[in-house]
């Protein structure tokens, strides 16, 4: 796995965890830029999926098993998606905190990524 990759996606989805979480305190639903947001971080959790899965093609092998660790990369890549669609039937300010848990999860789902490639 590439390090600098899954940082930025960990601090990426943790600002848009943040922005979602004050538009919440704030009593508000995602908005256009919100779906921006979740956009940009989706990308980065895409290019991280092609990135394992050429590796793996590449015959390099995680640490802690590739099943699991196939499993965590389309996990990490689903999560925001998800939660943005969720959002969108949910135009009250707890769309927004679905969109903010996304981020939080994403992030834990980049930390352990490591663990598992043997970071």
């Amino acid at each position: 796995m590439l390090d600098v990759l899954t940082v930025v996606t960990a601090v990426a989805a943790l600002l848009l965890a943040a922005w979602c979480g004050w538009a919440a305190y704030r009593d508000q639903p995602t908005k256009d830029w919100h779906f921006i947001g979740m956009a940009v971080v989706t990308l980065l959790a895409l290019v991280q999926l092609v990135v394992g899965i050429v590796q793996l093609a590449r015959g390099e092998k995680p640490e802690q098993g590739t099943t699991i660790f196939v499993a965590y990369l389309l996990g990490s890549a689903a999560c925001v998606p998800a939660a943005g669609f969720l959002s969108l039937g949910e135009r009250t300010r707890w769309g927004s905190v679905t969109v903010a848990a996304s981020g939080v999860v994403l992030a834990v789902l980049e930390v352990r990524l490591f663990d598992i490639w043997g970071g």
